[in-house]
């Protein structure tokens, strides 16, 4: 989805670990721009910026402008590398866009109302795909897909087929891969499944009573052969 936002790259002609270190310090974070048959550039960005658009409800399938120089041009952000322990972007790679050409990308879907499998049968809803791919034009890209789980029962579901598109928009993912289904709650009370192991830890082990009875009866041949010589 197309946002009026614009941000502002320099380039950036030091390499290297040491360069990349300097450049975090000063505020800026290293940046790829590519795409739209154009040369790579190494540019230099603002993380502050890159991390309030990661974090909006497009995130990623955001298109916004990138100025470089006398060059503004539509981009979006393809990768991102974080520092796992400050939770800080360390590098972008942010990818130049045709708006007249298609592009595949994945779009969130989420789920709407109460399945009738959860309020009347006490199943779980379960959502096994978080996203689906398409392909469609830039200015095409929503926000989500949003699907109605309402007249769900247990054993019923709604596949990526199902999902509803507008447009251009084409399904790439699999048109049977599950999207949301209910199933049974499935387990057995604790004192039924605790049961069987009080029995067990009783019970002797396979074998054993056939030892123990030929210790006994050794014990007895012992103990007569004793009373004999006495």
């Amino acid at each position: 989805m197309r946002k009026d936002i614009t941000v502002t790259a320099e380039p950036r002609t030091e390499r290297g670990k040491n360069a990349a270190r300097r450049l975090r310090q000063s505020g800026r974070i290293p940046a790829v721009l590519y795409g739209a048959y154009q040369p790579a550039a190494a540019v230099a960005v603002d993380p502050k910026e890159m991390s309030r658009i990661l974090h909006s409800k497009t995130g990623h399938n955001t298109i916004f402008d990138v100025r470089l120089g006398e060059e503004v041009t539509p981009a979006m952000i393809v990768d991102w590398q974080y520092e796992p322990l400050r939770d800080t972007l360390l590098h972008l790679d942010l990818k130049r866009i045709d708006l007249s050409e298609r592009l595949r990308v994945l779009i969130p879907v989420v789920t709407h109302g109460d399945p009738k499998g959860v309020k009347q049968q006490d199943g779980l809803l379960e959502i096994v795909t978080r996203e689906i791919d398409v392909e469609c034009l830039p200015d095409e890209i929503p926000e989500h897909f949003t699907v109605d789980v309402t007249e769900l029962l247990i054993g019923q579901n709604i596949r990526a087929g199902e999902v509803l598109l507008s447009g251009s928009m084409k399904l790439i993912s699999s048109p049977d891969s599950v999207v949301a289904h209910v199933i049974a709650l499935r387990g057995e009370a604790p004192e039924a499944a605790a049961a069987p192991a009080v029995e067990a830890a009783e019970a002797p082990a396979a074998g054993e009573p056939e030892v123990l009875k030929k210790g006994k009866k050794e014990e007895e041949a012992e103990s007569e052969g004793k009373a004999k010589k006495k």
